[in-house]
């Protein structure tokens, strides 16, 4: 038996603020956010949807005494930091709005959940790429961790100075990721001769200074407007929010690089089965800390590509990943809702996250999205759990009876129903049911009635 050291809780930097005077500032940031939150949450009938309608809009401009402008970016504020949740057509108050005046806590991760979506809250020039925002953004960490380390204003040159070597590095991993290994040489004469890579890969400069200067003007902008820094002339600071959330961030990074589990360095779905076995606390704590470490845009893409896979149980796990990611992962979360094998469970995910109870957010789910997830969920204890599992997962069913549950699962066309049924019954020891359930696996393998 060996006994483990536990790492000290670690102090902010010196000179940063209590989480009082932190929370107060939060609030002050997104004063309007709440102001139209209550607002909307105390508003009946329709008009309070994303984005806000025409007459709602003019609705909360003149009772609030706020322009138009200031209404609706509040009201994208207020999403995005989960003051409010939305249900069809109506607002209602998220859990942070009702205990905005009382939980330091609850305000600081609202705050944290909307610097988290900067990129988001302002938007990004129209007439530039979306490959090239992508990196950008993807930069931005390191650019935030030269303000913090800092500790004090830094000169527009050399954030873009760090921007452009940065975005110049993440296009060489790209590369390299593309070309394959072995080939990065013939990459490199092609860059001398500024000549295109394969797959139209541009092999010389792609990004002019001008580019990453609009790309950065347009990242300290959103960042500001997020209340996370100040801009001066030629110089940018940290508020003290900013470089609280800065510090926390890059803490979360060195707490899972000493993890025992050192999932910070692998991919999602070695992640996802590192914390299959883990209890939910242990597993959220894994999940936060491999995202930690990586932009929320790229964690969350990875997350749904394992989503797509075959293995169930990943695909369960994935969305619990993403439950951790929060309102960031919304719109991607809507995308899948037309991909069959994603939608129950993006469906849920959408319940909760608007506020339903997770006992509840069953009944987002039609009679054979229902069906369908039962199944997914059965392949997945099927493949990673124990026989005894198999058998109590009958009782989740919505159908009620073993002959009408045999009934839907054979019409909703799952791909693993014929593996399922087959794990059922051996599993089962009932051996008349168990005689049952293989006949409908033979009637589903066969394509009989």
């Amino acid at each position: 038996m060996t006994t483990r050291r536990t790492r000290p809780a670690p102090r902010p930097p010196e000179g940063t603020p209590p989480r009082t005077e932190l929370a107060r500032q939060a609030r002050t940031v997104l004063a309007d956010a709440v102001r139209i939150a209550h607002w909307a949450a105390g508003t009946p009938g329709p008009g309070t949807a994303a984005p806000l309608a025409a007459h709602a809009l003019e609705r909360a401009a003149t009772a609030l005494e706020l322009s138009p402008a200031q209404v609706r970016a509040g009201w994208d504020r207020a999403r995005l930091a989960g003051l409010v949740e939305l249900h069809g057509d109506t607002a209602r108050p998220g859990w942070r709005l009702r205990a905005w005046d009382r939980d330091d806590s609850a305000v600081l991760r609202g705050w944290v959940a909307l610097f988290d979506a900067w990129s988001l809250v302002h938007a990004a020039p129209a007439d530039i790429e979306a490959g090239a925002v992508a990196e950008a953004v993807e930069a931005v960490p390191q650019v935030l961790s030269l303000l913090q380390l800092s500790a004090g204003p830094v000169t527009v040159p050399a954030l873009l100075d760090l921007l452009g070597q940065r975005v110049a590095e993440l296009q060489e991993e790209r590369c390299e990721v593309l070309l394959g290994p072995g080939r990065t040489a013939p990459a490199a004469a092609a860059e001398t001769a500024g000549i295109a890579g394969p797959a139209g890969i541009a092999a010389g400069p792609t990004r002019s200074d001008d580019l990453n200067a609009l790309l950065l003007d347009w990242a300290l902008e959103g960042l500001a407007a997020v209340g996370a820094l100040t801009l001066g002339k030629g110089h940018a600071t940290l508020t003290p929010l900013g470089n609280w959330a800065v510090w926390v961030k890059l803490e979360q990074i060195c707490v899972a690089a000493q993890s025992p589990a050192g999932n910070i360095e692998q991919s999602a779905a070695d992640m996802l089965l590192g914390c299959a076995r883990l209890t939910p606390g242990p597993a959220r704590d894994e999940y936060r800390a491999w995202l930690a470490a990586r932009t929320v845009g790229s964690a969350v893409a990875e997350l749904l590509a394992v989503a797509r896979g075959e293995d169930a149980l990943l695909r369960g796990l994935a969305f619990e990943a993403l439950r951790v990611v929060g309102a960031p992962a919304e719109p991607e979360v809507r995308s899948v809702l037309a991909e069959p094998s994603l939608r129950p469970y993006a469906l849920l995910w959408l319940a909760e996250y608007e506020g339903n109870d997770p006992d509840d957010a069953q009944d987002v789910l039609s009679r054979e999205e229902a069906t369908w997830l039962w199944v997914d969920t059965a392949a997945a204890v099927a493949d990673h759990g124990e026989t005894g599992l198999l058998v109590r997962h009958l009782d989740s069913a919505v159908q009620g009876t073993v002959p009408a549950l045999l009934d839907e699962v054979r019409a909703v066309g799952h791909p693993r129903t014929v593996q399922v049924l087959v794990a059922l019954a051996a599993a089962h020891p009932d051996p008349a049911l168990a005689k049952a359930v293989r006949r409908a696996a033979f009637q589903v393998h066969t394509g009989g009635a």
